[in-house]
């Protein structure tokens, strides 16, 4: 995001009571960050061929966004002209130091 981005209007969205008044602008929209979300696992589906993927999540964090990438690469996976094996596994890290 450029620093001159003046972001989206917070009515344009239907954002929480309890965030209304600490919202002033969106930056990045969540449909746009799907349609990110999705294209990454097309690229990583693309790069990896027919190679075993590791998926591995840092917990607390990052939850959310693995699950949501985790979900287009197994729609692309069941789609798709091939079938790659996917392990899942999840560490928790102590401190980010």
């Amino acid at each position: 995001i450029r620093d001159e981005e003046s972001g989206y209007n917070k009515n344009l969205f239907c954002i929480p009571k309890h965030y209304e008044e600490d919202l002033e602008t969106v930056f990045i929209p969540h449909g746009l960050i799907l349609d990110r979300t999705e294209r990454l696992a097309r690229d990583i589906m693309q790069d990896i061929g027919s190679h075993h993927i590791v998926a591995l999540c840092v917990l607390k964090g990052g939850y959310k966004f693995f699950a949501d990438l985790l979900d287009h690469i197994k729609a692309l996976n069941q789609n798709g002209d091939k079938s790659v094996p996917i392990t899942v596994d999840f560490v928790r890290i102590k401190s980010y130091c």
